[in-house]
C-alpha cells in the first residue's frame, strides 16, 4: 500500500560514485515511537498477540522462542497447493514472526530458500526498528506439498503465498509494510512486487539477479575479465587449471571422502561430473564469498601440493555441493532456475581441453523423474515491469559480486527507486557498505517509506537526504548474525 508522497524525487540510479555534498545533518525523529515500542514488547500487549495470531485460520504454533525485547514464533500456515485452484488441497508453509509492537512497521522477509528458525532480523528491520515475518519459499522442505506436483512451483504461487499471508497479518500489524530479501530473496521481494504492488509500502532487495534472456550470459565473461586484478584472476584461473590436471589424484580424494561421508551422485550422473562442476564453480565462489584481500590465501598452482589444491577448492566451492545429499535440499532452486529464473553459463577459456562437460546447467542437480521446462517470457515480464513500473524499490549490488553481472535496471516511468552498488563488496552486499551518501540517502527512504520518519524530518527541500539518518534499533550482535552461505543463490 504505497503513501503518496507530498513531493516525488526525481528518478536517479546510482552506481556507487555519488558523493555527500549537499546532504544536511537533520536527524529523523522516530526515536522515541521506538523506545516505546522497546519498552511494552514482551509484555501485556506481546502476551496477547500469540492469542491474535493463531485466531488467524490456517495458522498454528510449532514453538515460542524468547528473546529480550521481542516475541518470537515459529509457526505453520496453511496454503493452498494451487492458488488458481485453492480447493485442490492445501500444505504447511513454515513461517517465523520476530513481534516488536502492532504500532510499529513490519518487514516481510524471505531468503527464498528454508526459514531460519531463530531469531533474526534484516537490515531494514533493524533501520525501521519493526516487526519481520519471514517465510519459508514453497517446495523447500518441510514446506512442500504431498505429493509434490512441481509445476507448481514458479514465481507467481510462491508471490501468492506471500500475498495470502500478508492479507492474514495486515488485520494486525496495521502500519506499513517493506519486503525484502536477498540473492534468490532479493529476486522474490521483486516478484511479489511485480504481481502485488498494491501490498507493500517499499521494497529493499539486495543482490538480486535478473537473468533476462538465460542464453546470453556474456555480461558474465565480462565480469570475470575484469573483476579485482588481473593477480588474483590469475591465481584463481591457474587453481582451477591444476585441478582438473591433476583430476586423477584429487577423485581418489573424491572417492575416499564420498565414502567417508556417504556420498552419491545419482542426480548429477557421475562423481566425475560432481568433481568438475565443484572445480568450475570455484572462481564464481571466490568473488561470491571472498573479497579481493582474501586472494593471499590462495595457493600457488604451480607449487601447491594434491592437499593443498584439494583444500582450497573444498574450502571456497565445497566438494559435497554436487553429492546428491548436498543437492537434496535445493533442489526447489535449480528446479526454478532451470524453468523460469535462468542460470549462468561462463565460458572460462583458460580451461579449455581440460574440462570434458564444461558450466552444466540445472537440469543435471534436479532428479530426472521431475519433469522441467524452460519459460523463457517470465524473466522479461518481470524485467520490463521493473523498468516501467517501480515504485519505492531499491537494489543493492556488491561491486564484486558475480551474480550482479546482470542486474534490474530502472527506465524514465520509474518513481522513488533506486540501484546503488556498495564498492568492493561481494554477494553480501548491503545498505551498511554504501559509500556514505549513498547510505544516508537509502536509510533515509527506507525510513520514510515505512512510515517512521516524516518526509519533513527526512529530506531537505531539494530532495537530498541527511548524513544522519541512521538504523532506529540498536546492533544485536545475535539478531544481526547473516550467513553468506545459508542464504545465497546456489551455482
Amino acid at each position: 500500500m504505497r503513501k503518496t508522497l507530498g513531493r516525488v524525487l526525481p528518478v536517479a540510479v546510482l552506481i556507487g560514485t555519488m558523493g555527500t555534498a549537499g546532504l544536511t545533518a537533520q536527524t529523523a525523529t522516530a526515536a522515541e515511537p521506538a523506545a516505546a515500542a522497546q519498552a511494552t514488547a514482551g509484555q501485556g500487549s506481546a502476551a496477547d498477540i500469540k492469542d491474535q495470531i493463531l485466531a488467524i485460520p490456517g495458522m498454528s504454533l510449532i514453538e515460542e522462542k524468547p528473546y529480550p525485547g521481542y516475541r518470537f514464533f515459529v509457526l505453520n500456515y496453511e496454503q493452498p497447493v494451487d492458488h488458481r485452484q485453492p480447493w485442490k488441497g492445501t500444505f504447511k508453509q513454515r513461517i517465523t514472526l520476530l513481534h516488536k509492537d502492532v504500532s510499529r512497521p513490519t518487514v516481510f522477509y524471505t531468503s527464498g530458500y528454508n526459514v531460519n528458525t531463530n531469531p533474526r532480523r534484516a537490515e531494514p528491520t533493524t533501520i525501521v526498528d519493526g516487526n519481520q515475518l519471514s517465510m519459508e519459499y514453497r517446495f523447500f522442505n518441510p514446506s512442500r506439498p504431498d505429493p509434490a506436483d512441481w509445476s507448481k512451483l514458479d514465481i507467481w504461487q510462491a508471490a501468492s503465498d506471500q500475498h495470502r499471508l500478508f492479507t492474514a497479518l495486515k488485520k494486525i500489524y496495521p502500519k506499513n509494510w517493506l519486503s525484502t530479501g536477498a540473492s534468490k530473496g532479493g529476486m522474490t521481494a521483486t516478484y511479489f512486487e511485480r504481481f502485488y504492488p498494491r501490498d507493500m509500502d517499499g521494497v529493499v532487495a539486495y543482490v538480486a539477479p535478473n537473468d533476462v534472456v538465460n542464453k546470453e550470459d556474456s555480461a558474465y565473461d565480462r565480469f570475470f575479465g575484469k573483476v579485482g586484478t588481473k593477480e588474483c584472476r590469475d591465481k584463481l584461473n591457474n587453481v582451477q587449471r591444476e585441478a582438473l590436471i591433476r583430476r586423477e589424484p584429487l577423485e581418489a580424494k573424491y572417492k575416499a571422502a564420498a565414502a567417508e561421508n556417504g556420498w552419491t551422485f545419482n542426480t548429477v550422473g557421475s562423481l566425475d561430473k560432481a568433481f568438475e562442476a565443484v572445480v568450475l564453480d570455484y572462481t564464481w565462489a571466490f568473488w561470491q564469498y571472498s573479497l579481493l584481500a582474501d586472494c593471499a590465501t590462495i595457493p600457488d598452482a604451480k607449487t601447491a601440493t594434491d592437499q593443498q589444491i584439494w583444500d582450497t577448492v573444498d574450502t571456497i566451492s565445497g566438494f559435497s555441493a554436487y553429492a546428491d545429499q548436498g543437492l537434496e535440499t535445493y533442489t526447489p532452486y535449480y528446479y526454478q532456475a532451470g524453468t523460469q529464473l535462468g542460470s549462468p553459463d561462463i565460458k572460462q577459456p583458460h580451461l579449455k581441453g581440460l574440462s570434458r562437460y564444461g558450466y552444466q546447467p540445472p537440469r543435471n542437480f534436479v532428479p530426472r523423474d521431475i519433469p522441467m521446462t524452460f519459460q523463457p517470457a517470465a524473466m522479461a515480464d518481470v524485467d520490463t515491469w521493473v523498468r516501467n513500473n517501480a515504485h519505492q524499490m531499491l537494489f543493492v549490488y556488491g561491486q564484486n559480486d558475480p551474480w550482479g553481472a546482470e542486474p534490474f535496471h530502472l527506465g524514465y516511468g520509474v518513481r522513488d527507486s533506486y540501484v546503488m552498488i556498495a564498492p568492493g563488496a561481494n554477494h553480501g552486499a548491503n545498505v551498511a557498505k554504501l559509500q556514505d551518501g549513498e547510505k544516508a540517502l537509502a536509510t533515509a527512504r527506507i525510513l520514510q517509506w515505512a512510515g517512521v520518519a516524516p518526509a519533513a524530518d527526512v529530506f531537505r527541500a531539494d530532495g537530498a537526504a541527511p548524513q544522519a539518518a541512521a538504523p532506529l534499533a540498536a546492533p544485536d550482535p545475535v539478531l544481526d548474525q547473516t550467513d553468506l552461505r545459508r542464504d545465497s543463490l546456489r551455482r
